[in-house]
């Protein structure tokens, strides 16, 4: 990937992905005191503050990592071979670090314990499926922006989860790593640990079934591979 050393592509990542968690869980605990038990109001502060990093985290980081943030994400990439199975694994390793650190971080800046356990579960299947419709929008959305307006990408993929957080049950986690280190802050951004499998599984299985059907409906034709791309 453009001629990036592998060192800066991991901590693009690390750090794209603790400021990810920094915002959603920051912006989560700021929501909540400020909101004054309005739980509605609580959200759409959450939910702003998550697309509007994600829109930034993204156009700095992409350049050098391809601001994946998300395991899901690198795996529909490595299945697409766009990334070695050894730096899909090196990826996920410090996403799921750099997201815990994030929360860490959050839970600095507003003198809340550091170390915290979610007490706030979220089980169903019903949670359990809009996980999965949330990573398959998130990776069509991906693989559509990438396919046709690569430079759209961080807005896209920015105003597709702000519009998850409302159409889906669960408001969108959409990303393994997230949801591991939403388990570690017992704040309205939490999930408990034992809510949390259902959520990766559902998520990573997202990320297969969107490379089989992203792949087929975004994938260009022989006769289309062939021809000169008009701009």
């Amino acid at each position: 990937m453009n001629g990036v050393s592998i060192a800066r592509k991991l901590v693009a990542e690390a750090l794209g992905t603790a400021f990810l968690l920094a915002a959603v869980v920051g912006s989560g605990i700021m929501a909540e005191r400020l909101a004054g038990g309005n739980i509605g109001i609580a959200l759409l502060a959450n939910t702003i503050a998550t697309g509007a990093a994600l829109v930034v985290l993204i156009t700095i980081f992409g350049p050098l990592s391809g601001a994946h943030f998300n395991p899901a994400v690198s795996l529909y990439f490595a299945l697409r071979k766009e990334i070695t199975p050894g730096l899909t694994l090196a990826y996920v390793a410090v996403q799921v670090i750099g997201a815990v650190l994030g929360v860490y971080v959050a839970h600095a800046m507003f003198d809340n314990a550091i170390f915290e356990v979610s007490q706030k579960l979220r089980e169903g299947p019903e949670l359990a499926f809009s996980e999965f419709v949330a990573t398959f929008g998130l990776i069509a959305t991906i693989a559509g922006a990438v396919r046709f307006r690569p430079q759209a990408t961080p807005f896209l993929v920015g105003l597709y989860i702000t519009a998850a957080y409302w159409f889906t049950s669960s408001t969108s986690f959409a990303n393994p790593a997230v949801t591991i280190a939403r388990s570690l802050s017992d704040s309205f951004a939490g999930i408990a640990p034992h809510s949390a499998p259902g959520f990766v599984i559902a998520q990573t299985l997202a990320a297969v079934v969107g490379y089989f059907v992203c792949g087929w409906l975004f994938g260009r034709s022989e006769a289309q591979a062939a021809a000169p791309e008009v701009v």
